[in-house]
């Protein structure tokens, strides 16, 4: 994250148009030209343009929290954003998890620690709300005046990890992300969730992982009588082959859940069956969860394929570079291994989609992440599937107003998408 990398150019291509990222929609992306497995992040809120005063919300840090040892790597406190709700919002609760990757060695860890990521030291006292935590009617028609929680990811194993040694290879580092979970929701529940009529906990890429691990649990803190829904962002992180016929995913996973401590927060009928790193993946995690789950996924997630079809190791001669760079520039053979990454995420999805409460908005772009911006959320020109925004989609499912299984045609057949376009990557 501090490669100089981060300071390479890009934008968002729209078939017919192309449109500058602006500041608001930046670091997603920008962490993003630096991923790798270790050490990725997708956002730095301070890095936003400043807009209208309800959009601007303070941070919070968890009270006792350090008394019952649920810290971030660091041993500071974690925190969270909390915009109250008005209105016909006033008792229902929308929660997103930050997104930003995992850390699966003590080196990527003690880095991390020294990053918002790691350390609510280094977190913004303000972010910026938008997309689905926006207040806008207009951007968000079906969640604007709920109570809307940021939080904060400071553990680096979607806050399921629990270590209870401080210390590992003489490095002190916390794994508690658990402990961190547990913590939130008791003071949000003490704060008004426990009275939630409505509630949908959500969130993107490692944050997305982390509300599935967590989605039963948090049904379970909640009145009998609320509806309560979870909401996955770019989180189907797929057990595939690498190009080079490895599967690089699986085995950072298990560093990532032996090192965090991990399998005690996973589904024990599936460790016992199968191991740990296994059973991080969603695939797994889904089949076994109970709460009705909307997936909203590209079929051609960058991230995924910069990292698990074709990470730099699997591509010494750098024959995909430009593909990476921009799906534009992709051959026919490369096309046709990227429509193969397509399908075996189908496939991995297939029997979630049969779930009667299951709902998925799955467009074929090449993107990461598309709920927290407005641009990508609910605009005029956001990414539609027949013709339905993402929020459209999601308060459909989320209301019973209808089925939502939204699968797109294979790329570059939907003109809607925003597709990102890297300068370069190294």
């Amino acid at each position: 994250m501090a490669s100089s990398r981060l300071q390479n150019a890009f934008y968002w291509r729209r078939w017919g148009k192309e449109t500058v990222v602006g500041a608001a929609a930046l670091l997603i992306f920008l962490f993003a030209l630096s991923a790798t497995f270790d050490s990725w992040s997708e956002e730095t809120d301070s890095d936003r343009p400043v807009v209208s005063d309800p959009d601007i919300v303070g941070l919070t840090l968890v009270r006792n929290a350090k008394d019952r040892g649920a810290v971030c790597l660091d041993g500071s406190l974690p925190g969270y954003h909390l915009q109250k709700g008005s209105g016909s919002g006033s008792n229902n609760w929308l929660l997103h998890i930050e997104g930003g990757g995992w850390c699966s060695s003590v080196a990527s860890c003690s880095f991390r620690r020294t990053t918002a990521l790691g350390s609510s030291d280094h977190m913004e006292s303000q972010v910026v709300f938008s997309g689905i935590l926006g207040h806008d009617p207009s951007q968000n028609p079906d969640f604007f005046n709920w109570n809307k929680v940021k939080i904060r990811y400071c553990d680096g194993g979607s806050l399921a990890g629990f270590v209870k040694s401080e210390v590992q290879n003489g490095t002190k580092l916390l794994f508690r992300g658990q402990l961190i979970w547990e913590a939130i929701m008791d003071e949000l529940l003490s704060v008004g969730l426990a009275n939630a009529r409505q509630a949908l906990l959500s969130g993107c890429s490692a944050g997305g992982l982390a509300t599935l691990i967590h989605c039963d649990d948090f049904r379970g803190l909640l009145p009998q009588e609320a509806t309560v829904k979870c909401l996955a962002d770019a989180a189907f992180f797929v057990d595939e082959e690498n190009v080079s016929g490895k599967r690089s995913m699986r085995s950072f996973y298990n560093d990532v859940v032996s090192l965090q401590g991990i399998s005690r927060s996973l589904h024990k009928d599936c460790t016992s069956r199968k191991e740990p790193s296994q059973c991080f993946f969603p695939q797994q995690i889904v089949e076994k969860t109970k709460t009705p789950v909307f997936l909203v996924n590209p079929a051609y997630d960058f991230w995924q394929i910069q990292n698990i079809l074709v990470p730099d190791n699997s591509d010494p001669y750098s024959k995909w570079r430009k593909c990476k760079l921009n799906i534009q520039n992709c051959d026919p053979d490369q096309i046709e291994r990227l429509q193969g990454f397509r399908t075996s995420l189908l496939n991995a999805m297939s029997s979630f989609q049969q779930k009667k409460d299951a709902g998925m908005f799955i467009n074929s772009c090449f993107i990461h992440c598309q709920t927290w911006m407005s641009n990508t959320w609910h605009a005029p020109n956001s990414p539609k599937i027949n013709n339905k925004t993402i929020a459209e989609a999601v308060g459909d499912w989320y209301f019973d107003r209808k089925q939502v299984k939204e699968v797109d045609c294979p790329y570059p057949c939907n003109p809607t998408c925003y597709n990102m376009v890297f300068s370069k990557l190294n």
